[in-house]
């Protein structure tokens, strides 16, 4: 039988499947691994294992930085703990705080518990969450940006506020960024993205997240579904 190709609805199908069959699972590999990035390595590669057996996955190269990143798909895999779900993500430009990423994110954010009867780890997938690239950009920065547009802010106001919020951005690049902002005002962004050598986003915010949000899937929602 021929596989089908990968899209964003079987993709988001696939992560849906896996969380069920993953969260029954007895695992011997990570009994006793405390170390998170292992655990997300582990969990990342079996997913992309699944995608493989399953679908027409189209990797790419491996140069793009991405998992999954053709041009259709265009989408990191993120794998975190429940106990502090982030992670981190290359630092392109400082744009991306504000209009996000430039690729869209699944999230997976896991619960792990070993059994020492069966020396065995069970992980229960809190939650997972298809983002889309136009909601990966900072809530704070875009919230107040939307606001202080819609309150009538000129150039010097926004050039004000990015500096206040340490936008690492040279002079000349933060009053580009403001013009461009207040021509192509951003959409808001749902995760917490802090400063550093390499983005560190924090997602905290959709895991909790309960109302309805254009360009957000809760695939799996055990923290609004108890």
């Amino acid at each position: 039988m021929s596989k089908e190709k990968l899209t964003i609805k079987r993709l988001i199908s696939a992560a849906d499947i896996f969380c069920k069959q993953e969260s029954k699972y007895e695992n011997k590999d990570l009994f006793g691994i405390t170390d998170g990035k292992a655990v997300g390595t582990y969990i990342e590669q079996k997913f992309k294992s699944y995608l493989n057996e399953h679908y027409v996955v189209d990797v790419g190269n491996s140069a793009h930085g991405i998992d999954l990143p053709s041009s259709e798909i265009n989408t990191d895999i993120k794998v975190t703990s429940i106990k502090q779900p982030q992670s981190s993500s290359p630092f392109k430009n400082p744009k991306q705080k504000i209009y996000g990423l430039g690729y869209n994110l699944l999230v997976f954010v896991y619960e792990k518990k070993d059994s020492y009867d069966t020396e065995s780890s069970f992980l229960n997938f809190i939650s997972c969450s298809f983002i889309r690239k136009e909601r990966t950009a900072d809530y704070t920065t875009t919230f107040r940006l939307i606001q202080m547009i819609r309150d009538g802010a000129n150039k010097e106001d926004i050039i004000g506020y990015l500096s206040d919020r340490n936008i690492p951005a040279d002079e000349i690049t933060l009053e580009g960024l403001a013009s461009e902002i207040l021509k192509n005002p951003p959409k808001l962004g749902y995760l917490t993205i802090s400063n550093a050598l390499q983005w560190r986003l924090q997602y905290g915010r959709v895991v909790a997240l309960s109302e309805i949000v254009d360009g957000i899937v809760k695939i799996v929602d055990s923290v609004n579904n108890k």
